[in-house]
């Protein structure tokens, strides 16, 4: 912020247009032009104040920043505030104001995983010209399954065990975690990418029979003169021979298949999530046609008023950052990662 206020009085701006460009008032402007000219950069620097001295020096600093960073408390997987200060000799209050002056958060833990499909670079070029400038007289639809898999909730029609009790001011909606399971469904999706409006079918089995009779639903449903791309992923049943022997009946499809382990690509995984976060994870039913009505419920309302999702990053984008990740990533942890590492990149 000094520096600014420098570099612009500099350039000849006066001191209330360098206050309004800089957020601070005239008189501060005028107290570090002062100081520079007098000073020249030994006048940006802080003055020593008033008060106790420091109790704790840079050493010691120096060593928090290096047990936080480079080692494991001997009873937990990370370490907490009051750990690290009895390990250090310091404060919590101290312990904390440092974490936060150097953006440190060792309870917080992020999740990614990078594709190792050799073709990813194609595919995603692929993909991504699809959204930003799709083909003329051409409908793109993005095609996946919501169903009930081992790692979470999905497609389960659930009924708590216990009555849900409602919000109240000053206490938030109280459940219980048990719920008893009165069986799964699947939900086959197509999203039209330029309008937003969802094509879907539920199904009690998730099988190839299942998607192609899912596609004959969608074949109805689009205008016979155009042609129709299609990006899904790599599952077995989009690969099967019932649907390679209905796709090769009908030329106008094309198939433009995900990398492996991107399915953030695919743009009906968001609407998925929207259908999770809004009826499926505090909904409550007691049987699977329950759910199913539930679902087809909130696809009729989603399409009566239908907002696409707008794709802003081009694939050139999403390489620089991927390459920024990995460069990060190789600097800290060298040569170990590059040997377990079975990406391209």
């Amino acid at each position: 912020m000094r520096a600014r206020i420098v570099l612009r009085c500099a350039a000849g701006a006066t001191n209330q247009a360098t206050a309004h460009e800089v957020g601070v008032c005239g008189h501060t402007v005028g107290k570090w032009r002062e100081r520079f000219a007098r000073d020249r950069l030994e006048g940006l620097r802080d003055e020593p104040r008033s008060g106790a001295p420091r109790t704790v020096t840079d050493e010691r600093l120096a060593e928090l920043l290096v047990r936080t960073l480079e080692t494991m408390p001997e009873n937990a997987t990370h370490w907490s505030t009051r750990a690290m200060a009895a390990a250090c000799g310091l404060s919590p209050a101290t312990v904390q104001r440092v974490w936060r002056a150097f953006g440190l958060k060792p309870h917080r833990v992020e999740r990614f995983k990078l594709s190792s499909d050799p073709e990813f670079v194609e595919k995603v070029r692929d993909i991504v010209g699809l959204y930003l400038a799709p083909p003329d007289r051409a409908l793109v639809l993005c095609v996946d399954e919501s169903w009930a898999a081992a790692r979470t909730n999905g497609m389960q029609a659930l009924e708590r065990t216990q009555p849900v009790l409602p919000m109240r001011p000053g206490q938030p909606e109280r459940r219980i975690s048990a719920y008893l399971r009165h069986g799964t469904s699947s939900l086959f999706a197509a999203l039209d990418v330029a309008v937003g409006t969802v094509i879907g079918r539920c199904y009690r089995r998730h099988r190839a029979e299942e998607f192609r009779d899912f596609l004959d639903a969608v074949d109805a449903a689009v205008p016979a003169e155009l042609e129709v791309h299609v990006i899904l992923d790599n599952a077995s049943i989009h690969k099967a021979p019932p649907i390679r022997a209905w796709l090769a009946k009908r030329p106008r499809y094309h198939l433009h298949f995900t990398p492996t382990y991107a399915s953030w690509l695919n743009q009906v995984e968001r609407f998925f999530a929207l259908l999770t976060a809004r009826r499926l994870e505090r909904g409550t039913h007691r049987s699977v046609e329950e759910l199913e009505a539930a679902v087809l419920a909130y696809l009729k309302r989603h399409n009566a008023e239908p907002k696409p999702f707008r794709w802003t990053k081009s694939a050139d984008a999403i390489f620089a950052s991927v390459a920024r990740f990995c460069e990060r990533t190789l600097a800290v942890h060298g040569p170990d990662l590059k040997q377990t590492s079975e990406t391209p990149y």
